[in-house]
Parts: C-alpha cells; sequence; structure tokens
C-alpha cells in the first residue's frame, strides 16, 4: 500500500526567504513549480530533498488560496501508493472517511485525500510516470 512519504507540504509567508532557507541553509534544489489550474498565478514550489521525496511550498500569507489562508506552517503529508483505489478503500474500510474521493491532479499524479484523528490533513498519492515528480526518482 505505502510507498514512501512522497512530500510533505508548508505554506509559507514569505517565498523568497523560504526559498533561500530551504535551498540555501538546507541545500535541497528547487526542481519545479505548478501554477494555480484556476487563473495561473504562482501556487506552489517542489524542492527536492532526495530520489523520490520532496517539500511542497505554497504559497500563503501573501497570496489567497482556496483551502485555508489562515494557515502559515505545516499543511499536510502525502504518502506515496502503489493503487489510489486500492488505498482509498483500505481508508474507507478502517471506518475513516475520504475528504476527496480518487481523482487525477493537475500534475498526473492520482490523489485521494482524508484527515488523521488529530485533523491533519493526508493526501494518499499514486504517481504517474508523466508527472514531474517522476524525473527525480
Amino acid at each position: 500500500m505505502i510507498k514512501s512519504i512522497g512530500h510533505l507540504a508548508v505554506r509559507v509567508k514569505d517565498m523568497e526567504e523560504s526559498l533561500k532557507f530551504y535551498t540555501v541553509a538546507l541545500g535541497f534544489k528547487k526542481v519545479f513549480e505548478i501554477p494555480n489550474p484556476a487563473d495561473g498565478s504562482p501556487w506552489i514550489v517542489y524542492l527536492n530533498v532526495c530520489p523520490g521525496q520532496f517539500v511542497e511550498l505554497f504559497y500563503g500569507g501573501e497570496k489567497d488560496n482556496p483551502w485555508n489562508p489562515s494557515i502559515i506552517g505545516f499543511d499536510h503529508i502525502c504518502l506515496e501508493v502503489d493503487d489510489i483505489h486500492k488505498s482509498a478503500q483500505q481508508v474507507k474500510d478502517a471506518g475513516y472517511a475520504l475528504t476527496a474521493e480518487p481523482k487525477e491532479g493537475v500534475d498526473f499524479n492520482w490523489q485521494a485525500w482524508t484527515m488523521d484523528p488529530n485533523g491533519i490533513r493526508v493526501e494518499l498519492m499514486q504517481m504517474d510516470p508523466r508527472s514531474p515528480h517522476a524525473k527525480y526518482l
């Protein structure tokens, strides 16, 4: 079911300062960005930590967003799975609800969403070979 931790997502107040911290201080590599599908504005910057693992930096304090513009800091954890439909069903069979059923994202990866008992958002993601992530495995 679970293959790895695909990424951790952080909503940032200042993208430039955050990029400096993660790239210069920690040595992560900025590898690609995904624009907001609604209007093409800046949305997510991906940093490669090591093969197949990323930190997502979401614009936060300086940009409105459709999820929760008041959250700055940890946003969600993504678990890479081998079969999105089986993994989503396993969550439901265990008695937990999905907050979003499996669907293909703008990056071609399939995703489903749930929440842990503490309200932390958990993304289940099945990586597609066409996704920009796949180049960094």
